[in-house]
């Protein structure tokens, strides 16, 4: 993503860099309001942070819904 962004501030032109990568427009120009600007590393921990964000989202839901399971087995037990 960052080497296609950099192609495009260098003067590539987007139809042949969406062409090249296979990416359409619309996710070029996603990528570009979101990390236009960034360097390399903060490309990277950008990334890093997201994905820790899912892994926790997921933990989170797992959770919950053990502690849904716990109040539904008290419940009947009382």
């Amino acid at each position: 993503m960052a080497k296609i962004l950099k192609e495009f501030e260098s003067g590539k032109s987007l139809d042949t860099i969406v062409r090249e990568y296979g990416v359409s427009k619309v996710t070029f120009y996603k990528w570009r309001q979101r990390y236009g600007g960034m360097e390399a590393s903060e490309l990277k921990k950008v990334k890093q942070l997201e994905e820790e964000n899912a892994k926790l989202k997921r933990m989170y839901a797992e959770l919950a819904l053990e502690l849904d399971m716990a109040k539904y087995v008290i419940e009947k037990k009382l």
